[in-house]
C-alpha cells in the first residue's frame, strides 16, 4: 500500500517547493504505531522553516507539518492491539503533511470523543506553548501583569484564556481594534492599541509605576525593545516569534534594563521532560478544552492535502484572525 505526502528537496517559497509524492507504507518498528491522519493545520509557523529559517537544524527532503490528528492503522509487536482504531494526536514523529504518519507510541496522545477533530489538529503547538511558557517559563502568580504583544493572534487568544484560568493579569497589546472586544470578553485585563496609546505610558500607570512582571514578544525589533522596556527590574522578558523578521537589540535590552531577558522552543521543553509529564500536561490541556475553559478557532475552511497550494493561499489571504486553514484526506 502507498501513501501520498507533501515533500521539500530545497528551501525557497512554499508555493514553488512543496511537492506532492507518494511512497510504500512499511509496517511500523517494534515501538511505533502507524497513523491514517485526519486533519492538519496550515500554520504560518509551518510554512517558516519551510523557506529556510531553521535550514541548520532540517535535514533534507523534509516533509513539513507540526500538528494533526489521525487513528492509528497499525502497530509495532511491541505496541498494544488496543491502540488500533484510537484517535490520536501522532506527535514528535514525522512531518503530519502526509497520508500516513508514524510516531512512536509513546508520544501518540489519546483524543476524547468530546473534542472535535479540527479541534484536536490544534492542540500541540499553540495550546503547548502557552501552557508551558505561563506556568513554568514565567511561572505566573494570581495578580502578577503579563504584556503580550500580537496579542490578536491564535496564540495571543490562548494567553487571554489562561489569565483567566490562571488568575494572573493580562495587558493585551495590538495594533488596531479588530480584536479588544474579543480579547476582553476572554480574560485579558486591559487592551493597549498602540496606533493610539503610548506603550509605556499606559503600562506605567497601569501597574503604579512599577512595570509589568512579564512581557511575552512575538515581533521583535523595535517593537519587542519598546516591550522590554515596561518589564521591571528582574522581571522575565521572553521572545516567541518574529513577526517582524527583526531581531531585538539584545545588547540595548541587557545594557539598558534589568530583566531576565530569554528566548523560548518548545522542542527544548520537549527534549528535558518525561513521557510521564509530556503525556499528563497534553491531558490537562484536552480537559481544558472538554470543559470548555479553552477554545481554539474554528476552520475557516479546508482543502485536500494534494491541494496545498489552494490551502497555503488561504492561509495568507485570510492571516491568523479568521479561522484556520486545514488539509483533510
Amino acid at each position: 500500500m502507498k501513501g501520498t505526502y507533501l515533500n521539500i528537496t530545497e528551501f525557497g517559497t512554499p508555493q514553488k517547493v512543496i511537492h506532492i509524492a507518494s511512497k510504500e507504507l512499511k509496517q511500523p518498528p517494534e515501538n511505533e504505531v502507524l497513523v491514517r491522519m485526519i486533519a492538519r493545520p496550515v500554520n504560518p509557523s509551518d510554512l517558516i522553516p519551510i523557506r529556510g529559517a531553521y535550514a541548520h537544524r532540517i535535514a533534507l527532503p523534509h516533509i513539513p507539518g507540526y500538528e494533526g490528528v489521525g487513528i492509528v492503522e497499525e502497530v509495532g509487536s511491541s505496541v498494544s492491539q488496543s491502540f488500533v482504531g484510537q484517535r490520536v494526536l501522532p506527535l514528535r514523529g514525522e512531518g503530519t503533511w502526509q497520508e500516513f504518519v508514524q510516531t512512536p507510541a509513546k508520544y501518540a496522545v489519546p483524543v476524547p470523543d468530546s473534542i472535535d477533530d479540527y479541534t484536536a489538529a490544534q492542540m500541540y503547538i499553540n495550546p503547548l506553548t502557552a501552557w508551558i511558557i505561563c506556568t513554568e517559563e514565567l511561572a505566573l502568580q494570581p495578580n502578577d501583569v503579563l504584556l503580550v504583544n500580537a496579542c490578536g493572534s491564535s496564540i495571543g487568544r490562548l494567553f487571554a484564556q489562561l489569565s483567566a484560568i490562571l488568575g494572573f493579569k493580562l495587558i493585551a497589546i495590538t495594533r488596531n481594534n479588530k480584536h479588544s472586544k474579543e480579547l476582553l470578553e476572554l480574560g485579558a485585563s486591559r487592551v493597549i492599541n498602540t496606533s493610539v496609546d503610548a506603550l509605556s505610558d499606559v503600562v506605567m500607570k497601569s501597574t503604579d509605576g512599577m512595570g509589568a512582571d512579564a512581557a511575552i514578544d512575538s515581533i521583535g525589533g523595535a517593537a519587542g525593545n519598546a516591550l522590554a522596556a515596561c518589564v521591571r527590574a528582574r522581571g522575565t522578558f521572553l521572545t516567541l516569534g518574529l513577526l517582524s523578521g527583526i531581531q531585538v537589540n539584545w545588547a540595548k535590552i541587557h545594557q539598558e534594563t534589568k530583566v531576565n531577558a530569554k528566548l523560548f522552543h518548545l522542542r527544548h521543553w520537549n527534549q528535558r521532560v518525561s513521557t510521564n509529564v509530556w503525556q499528563k500536561t497534553c491531558k490537562e490541556l484536552l480537559g481544558m478544552v472538554t470543559d470548555d475553559k479553552l477554545k481554539l478557532q474554528k476552520p475557516a475552511c479546508s482543502f485536500d492535502l494534494t491541494e496545498i497550494q489552494k490551502a497555503i493561499q488561504a492561509v495568507e489571504s485570510l492571516g491568523s484572525n479568521r479561522g484556520k486553514v486545514f488539509l483533510t484526506n
